[in-house]
């Protein structure tokens, strides 16, 4: 800039020519960019950045991200390219996917590129993504699991088995037609009706729910009707179902994880080329499911079986646990559809035990040498302590009697004075030798013994030693209970075979000065005493208990013991006495 007659003159230099200058030095992308830039946008999964520098973007976009979508949203994919020696234009692009643990896939293909314009462009071809890629293919990525892995008894008897079931699903568009599919499902389920099959729509914006899922055997009897009713489709698939279909158990109930864990863990895997209907058109790369041993079981289906007849006579909710006193092993799991609609009673509900819970403070009375069997012990109609009056059932007095009639004939009194000169933790550390109290981790189950807490007062020590008070059972920890008692030391429960439960206790033996009079009182009971209805069974001993729960006019009735190999314990909750869950457990016994 310079002044000129009293004026400012601005020197203009040539920008055009300057700009010109900078754009010809510039590059432009060449193939090897382009191909970078493919290979990039491929290891992001970015289907968009990858078909951008194609000849196509509109058609390679959806089957990239198609391969994507295959491969599985936990696949991880790398991708390099490199040119192919003595051609500017053509490239090998290298792919390496990563499935999972010890599952990579490698492998190469090839492309070219092609001047668009000023611009260079991948070539778009199917084959960009794998060498035998054609239109209409897409990838699939399977695992590919033994799913004919069954789960057994311990006899070797099925239990669970895969099967083919029939989806039964219906359209929102058609929701009238659940009008006439209702009456073709009642058979199965008799709650069905149109009104509980419309509400499944409620609260979702899905264009069709799944109603119901048949065996094939089930499905055969109502197909013919089911194609009849505009918006129902059946979709056909595989699942785990109980081999035998009255088959039902909280046992199985963390069978079905258990079972997928294990054929998860041996499978297989493969990349597939597929069409659009699903139909393999190339196996790309497969590995077989390594052989998987069929799951053993400790149940024992034909306990099970009857387990489940025995409890199905109760109209109120029950249920049965029945552990080897020998192994520990569960053998049977039974709940009636009253105790089903409630949950996994058997294994995490908890209840006062009531009497049942004597053969506990019996067990810290003999070890400390308070009484024998042959103790003469004073059983009044009541008995009070501190602020506490606890009567025998009815009131009944039997004077001065043996130990061993006092427990036979249920004597709260007699056992309420015993468990007021026991240390304050006297109950609390017998229970968890019989492993009441104790955490049982037992894989396939969720599980829950039951709870003692140490009695500080002499009314809480009465309340206690009579199963009441503080005190709580689940029915599976009463049953190892009496499964501890009949093996003479802490059990461990188990469900499976090879997998081993662990404890926060460690198994301890009980001395046969505890078990031997014990066993030999209860089954005096059975054959004399509260339980005597069941006397006509060999060798059963056992204990009946009811339970006050709530406002005290109500009782939960127990029944536990131990017949053979066979421990077990029955509850029938709101029972209002034992003599329910005797009659249940006597079903269940005989026809053992």
């Amino acid at each position: 800039m310079w002044r000129r007659g009293g004026k400012f003159v601005l020197v203009i230099v040539s920008v055009v020519g300057l700009l010109f200058g900078m754009v010809s030095c510039s590059s432009r992308p060449d193939p090897e960019d382009v191909f970078n830039s493919f290979a990039t946008a491929i290891g992001h999964k970015d289907a968009g950045a990858a078909a951008a520098v194609t000849t196509d973007p509109a058609a390679a976009e959806p089957v990239i991200a198609a391969m994507f979508d295959g491969m599985g949203d936990n696949a991880v994919v790398t991708a390099d390219s490199a040119q192919v020696a003595g051609e500017d234009d053509a490239f090998t692009i290298s792919y390496q996917w990563s499935l999972g643990p010890d599952r990579e896939l490698r492998y190469d293909t090839d492309g070219v590129a092609t001047k668009v314009g000023e611009d260079w462009r991948i070539t778009w071809a199917p084959t960009l993504l794998h060498r035998d890629m054609q239109p209409g293919l897409n990838f699939e990525y399977s695992q590919d699991s033994d799913l004919q892995t069954p789960v057994l008894d311990r006899s070797g008897q099925p239990l669970l088995t895969w099967q083919p079931v029939g989806v039964i699903t219906l359209e929102r568009a058609h929701l009238t037609s659940a009008a006439a599919l209702a009456p073709l499902l009642v058979p199965f389920d008799p709650d069905v009706t149109a009104e509980s099959i419309s509400a499944l729509f409620d609260g979702n914006t899905d264009d069709r729910v799944t109603v119901m899922k048949l065996r094939e055997p089930d499905l055969a009897t109502v197909a013919d009707g089911l194609a009849g009713i505009a918006g129902v489709a059946v979709i056909q698939q595989g699942e785990l179902l109980t081999a035998d279909p009255v088959l039902s158990s909280p046992a199985l109930a963390g069978m079905a994880q258990l079972w997928h864990d294990r054929v998860t863990a041996a499978s297989g895997w493969s990349v597939s080329l597929v069409d659009e209907t699903g139909a393999l058109a190339q196996r790309v790369v497969t590995t077989p499911p390594r052989p998987t041993d069929p799951i053993r079981t400790t149940l024992d289906l034909r306990l099970q079986l009857l387990a489940q007849q025995a409890v199905a006579v109760e109209a109120r909710p029950t249920i049965l646990v029945a552990l080897s006193g020998a192994t520990g092993g569960i053998l049977a799991a039974a709940q009636n559809v009253a105790a089903d609609a409630e949950g996994p009673l058997a294994f995490s509900g908890l209840y006062p035990p009531g009497s049942t819970f004597k053969t506990i403070t019996t067990a810290a009375a003999l070890k400390a040498g308070l009484v024998t069997p042959d103790t003469q012990v004073a059983c009044p109609g009541e008995l009070t302590i501190e602020n506490r009056t606890i009567p025998n059932d009815d009131s009944f007095d039997l004077g001065t009697v043996p130990f061993a009639t006092a427990f036979a004939r249920s004597c709260n009194t007699t056992m309420g004075r015993l468990a007021d000169q026991l240390p304050a933790d006297a109950l609390t550390s017998t229970a968890r030798d019989f492993g009441i109290g104790i955490d049982y981790v037992v894989p396939g189950l969720t599980t829950v013994t039951g709870k003692v807490p140490a009695a500080d007062t002499s009314a809480q020590r009465v309340e206690n030693g009579i199963g009441q008070g503080n005190v709580t059972v689940s029915p599976f920890g009463l049953a190892v209970a009496e499964a501890s008692l009949a093996h003479g030391s802490t059990i461990t429960p188990s469900l499976v075979e090879g997998d081993q439960t662990t404890a926060d206790s460690p198994s301890v033996p009980l001395p046969p000065g505890v078990t031997d009079p014990l066993r030999a009182m209860m089954r005096q009971t059975v054959t004399e005493g509260t339980a005597a209805q069941l006397q006509d069974i060999p060798e059963l001993g056992g204990k009946t208990g009811t339970a006050e729960f709530g406002d005290n006019t109500h009782s939960h009735g127990w029944f536990a013991g131990i017949s053979g190999d066979i421990a077990f314990a029955t509850l029938v909750v709101g029972g209002d006495s034992s003599a329910p869950a005797v009659t249940v457990s006597g079903e269940f016994l005989r026809a053992s």
